[in-house]
């Protein structure tokens, strides 16, 4: 797999990050890169959970 393929867009990362209470720490910092391995984690549980919605 390419390094620069995207697998979730930024606005369903983003809309998750709101909906888990982690975007304001993503716009404070800039970044992702201060978001733990878990609460992404939990962004990517979320990301399939709707996926799986979505094709039922």
């Amino acid at each position: 797999m390419s390094n620069n393929t995207k697998l979730m867009s930024e606005k369903l990362k983003e809309e998750i990050a709101r909906e888990l209470g982690v975007y304001d720490q993503v716009k404070k910092d800039g970044g992702w890169k201060n978001v733990s391995s878990k609460k992404c984690g939990n962004i990517v549980t979320k990301a399939i959970e709707i996926a799986n919605r979505s094709v039922e």
